[in-house]
């Protein structure tokens, strides 16, 4: 898959950019704040319909503008040459392919995989579990749409539970129904959550071994909060939990807590790797992404790199390049030029909200 065409009107800070895309690399170059990463998020928005950097909708607006528009050209591998049309206005968006209009994300999400590498990035180690579980679930469900229906109504079923929990748990009927639903989608999503690890721990190793020296391993583990494989002792722990949930207005335990722990030779990433370790295992997580959603849809996706190569040294970007298989498309950025192969790059300058 790759893109040949990209139009945005009022996404930011773009009021009107149209890019041909050609060939397999190209470099977005200018200063900071000029540009460059709206276009790579626009980019990105194909695949989940949402932001890399978890924007609101409204924020994808440019100031004072009632809507913002995007539109897609594409090479695809199963749908030919497609071509994908978004509106975006304060209260949702519209989506158009030749498909038809877009109703439900699960028939959407993952059509058009793109995978984006972001300096955001390296705060997926040290940052919270909840960055680590939205990236686990935006990537399983961006090749399984039963992982997203059961995701969306588990996360619906534990509002619903907080919400009868803040009116203090005296509803019990009330309070075993949503319990006796949340527990069963729970049980689907640690299944798949526990064998989807598995794989992308396996193409987290191999993706990593290639951009660092020998003898540095990686591995990445679920740490689930809850082991969920009987619907009923779930929903049993839930009634046991009540009365502390009930304190504290909200579902204490569940899936909602899960974590991941990504290894660097067996020790706890976060807290014993270098920075530019670290930044290695992220790059490698992003690799690793790719890698699933290729082995799962077929698709080599596009790679959209947002100033971030330009963090590691010399060798480790040769590395990257070196890693790369199945001749991905790569839409990067940065403040200066790329120091190898110039030549093959389809270079870009993006100077306030413009792109020549």
């Amino acid at each position: 898959m790759r893109f040949t065409r990209i139009t945005l009107q009022n996404f930011r800070n773009l009021p009107l950019v149209q890019v041909t895309l050609r060939g397999r690399r190209t470099f977005l170059c200018g200063q900071n704040a000029q540009g460059k990463t709206n276009f790579i998020e626009a980019a990105g928005y194909v695949t989940a319909l949402r932001s890399f950097r978890g924007a609101e909708t409204r924020a994808l607006i440019a100031l004072g503008q009632p809507q913002a528009g995007m539109a897609f050209s594409l090479e695809h591998e199963q749908y030919g040459e497609s071509r994908i049309t978004v509106t975006l206005t304060s209260q949702g968006r519209d989506v158009m392919w030749e498909q038809g209009k877009v109703t439900r994300l699960a028939e959407f999400i993952g059509k058009f995989p793109t995978v984006t590498f972001s300096s955001q990035d390296n705060q997926f180690l040290r940052g919270s579990p909840s960055l680590r579980r939205r990236w686990l679930d935006l990537t399983l469900a961006a090749m399984d749409a039963s992982y997203l229906t059961s995701l969306q109504a588990y996360t619906r079923a534990v509002a619903e539970r907080n919400m009868l929990l803040k009116q203090g748990g005296r509803d019990a009927g009330a309070l075993d129904a949503f319990e006796h639903e949340l527990a069963g989608h729970a049980v689907v999503l640690f299944a798949k959550r526990a064998a989807g690890v598995q794989e992308l721990s396996d193409l987290f190793r191999a993706a990593h071994a290639k951009l660092v020296p020998e003898g540095e391993q990686a591995g990445l583990v679920y740490s689930p909060d809850t082991a969920v494989t009987v619907r009923e002792e779930f929903a049993a722990l839930l009634v046991k939990n009540r009365p502390r949930d009930t304190l504290v207005k909200s579902t204490e335990r569940g899936l909602h807590r899960d974590d991941l722990e990504v290894l660097l030779n067996g020790r706890p990433a976060k807290q014993f790797a270098s920075e530019g370790q670290q930044r290695c295992l992220v790059i490698a997580l992003r690799l690793a992404q790719a890698a699933y959603f290729k082995l799962k849809c077929g698709l080599t996706p596009v790679l959209l790199c947002d100033d971030v190569l330009g963090e590691l040294d010399p060798s480790r970007r040769v590395k990257f390049w070196n890693s790369l298989e199945g001749d991905p498309q790569v839409i990067a950025s940065g403040t200066s030029l790329p120091e190898a192969d110039a030549a093959s790059w389809q270079v870009l300058t993006v100077e306030d909200g413009k792109i020549l």
